[in-house]
Parts: structure tokens; sequence; C-alpha cells
């Protein structure tokens, strides 16, 4: 159970379901060719959750300090499992999710792709070692990662299969996965800020540069209104543009995306103290969660 906790089981199998989503519920809605079979895409998920599993444990190892004092009941890099134990793990996960994207990259044909692992599984070190601390910086390079774990499902299944006769069905399936993956961006990004208020006295001891600690926990609190207000504005816009003509699809974006973020908007106004911030924190990993989900429309609307 500690391995689980580590590794955060929750956020790797939110992270399975939604490349699941992409290739089960998303693909199947458009005439589109794809590249990987069952047993290939398995290893693509399984190769993705093993660097974000390292992720995690670098992550933690860097953050010894501030977890102490953030949340001093859940470290389990120093108490439940030895730091050394942890460093192994590390690069046992790295390893097996690089090895694995070296393997796929060849059998799709596109070698270079294997870059594509390496860079991220170094973006998650640097990011633990040395971006975290500096302003936004840190919030944008992992927001980048999150969005990357939908689009390398469209870049291993769509860009391979790609000819001249599927260009344009291809390019446009690519074109709807990246506003999945703008989307993801964008609340991630915003969560990561709500996340750094909450950690903001372990984060000022550690000695970190965080956008609290530069502008103050109520500016920064204002800077993430403001930005989700732009995200609802933009999903508005996305459903008045693509999906004016589907009113299912209408409903659900604005009772189970649209509505969750407006409420979210009311409490970032009123927030003041950790436990607001935690539960802001919570309803927007609830619409990530009914954001993806509404990959599951398409298959009805389309």
């Amino acid at each position: 159970m500690n391995l689980l906790n580590l590794i955060r089981w929750k956020n790797l199998l939110m992270i399975a379901i939604v490349q699941l989503l992409v290739k089960y519920a998303l693909f199947p809605a458009f005439t589109i060719d794809t590249t990987l079979n069952p047993l290939h895409f398995f290893l693509l998920v399984f190769a993705t959750l093993c660097i974000a599993a390292g992720g995690y444990i670098i992550n933690d190892i860097y953050d010894l300090e501030t977890d102490a004092v953030n949340k001093p009941n859940k470290v389990i890099v120093g108490k439940k499992t030895s730091e050394n134990s942890a460093n192994k793990l590390y690069i046992l996960f790295t390893f097996i999710g690089v090895c694995l994207g070296f393997y796929l990259s060849h059998k799709v044909g596109r070698p270079p792709f294997f870059g594509l692992f390496v860079i991220i599984a170094a973006s998650l070190y640097v990011y633990a070692s040395y971006l975290k601390q500096i302003a936004v910086a840190g919030n944008i390079i992992i927001s980048i990662l999150v969005a990357l774990s939908l689009l390398i499902v469209g870049i291993f299944e769509l860009i391979p299969a790609m000819t001249i006769q599927n260009e344009n069905v291809q390019s446009t399936m690519l074109e709807v996965l990246t506003d999945f993956a703008i989307f993801a961006f964008l609340i991630n990004f915003i969560r990561e800020i709500v996340k750094d208020i909450q950690d903001v006295d372990g984060d000022h001891k550690a000695g970190m540069q965080t956008l609290p600690i530069l502008f103050g926990k109520a500016r920064t609190s204002k800077v993430t209104m403001v930005l989700t207000i732009i995200t609802i504005l933009i999903i508005l816009y996305y459903i008045s543009t693509f999906l004016y003509m589907h009113l299912e699809a209408i409903a659900y974006f604005l009772i189970a995306v649209v509505g969750p973020l407006i409420y979210i908007v009311i409490k970032m106004f009123t927030a003041e103290n950790n436990a607001h911030f935690k539960h802001i924190s919570f309803m927007l990993k609830i619409v990530m969660v009914t954001g993806m989900l509404s990959m599951l429309l398409y298959r009805l609307i389309f």
C-alpha cells in the first residue's frame, strides 16, 4: 500500500482511463486509421504510467522538507520507505517507461518518437529538482506534461497511419485531441497554482519562489479566478462554434463542466484558508474528470 500511495495510484488510474477514452471512445467516433493493436496500446499506456510514477517518486524525494510542513501525515519517503529505496524505484519505473518507448517508437516505424519519452522523463526530473521552485515555470511544465499524456496517444496512433488519402480526417482528429489537451493544460495549470497556495508555508520554509510567495495568497487567488473565467469563455466559444447543433452535448458541457467552473470562481472569490483551497483543488480535479468523460459524447453525436 505504501508503494501504491508513493506512485499516486489514483492519479495513474485517471491517466490510464483518459488514454482508454481517447482510444476506445473518441477515435471510434471518427472514420480514422489507427496504428497500435491492443497489446501495443497497452504497452503505450504502461510506459506512460511508469514514467509518471517515476515522476511522482522523484518529486516526493525532493519535497521531503516542504511535505514535512505541508502534509506531515502523508509523508512516505523517509518514514515508510527509505530514500535509497525510493531512488531505486524512481530509476526502475523511469527505465521501464523509456525502454518501452524505445520499443514502441521502432514498432510504429518512427524512431524519433522515442525522444518524447526521454524529454518527458527528463522534464519530470528537472521539474522536481529545480523548476518547481520557480514561480509559474514549474506549473507550466507539469501542465504541458499532463496535456502530453493525451497527445501521445494521437502521436502514436494517428501520425504513423497518415496517408495522402486520409490526411484530412487524421488531422481533424488530431485537432480535436489537441482541444482536449488544451483543456487539460488549463485546468491542471489552475489547480497547480491552487496547490501552491495550499503549500505556501512549507514552500516558504524551503526557500521556493512560487506565485503565492511572491504575490501573496489573496492576489494569487484572484489570478486563478481570472484564469478560470478565461477557461469558461474558451469552453463557451468551443460549444458555440463546434457543438451548437448538438443539444445533448451543450447540456452536458454546461452542467458538468461550465457549471462547476462557475462554482469554483465563486469559491475562489471567498476562499480564505487551506480548507477552502483544498476544496477548490478537489473540484478542479472533478472538472478534469467530467471534461475528459465528454469524449463519450462523440460516439453519440457523430
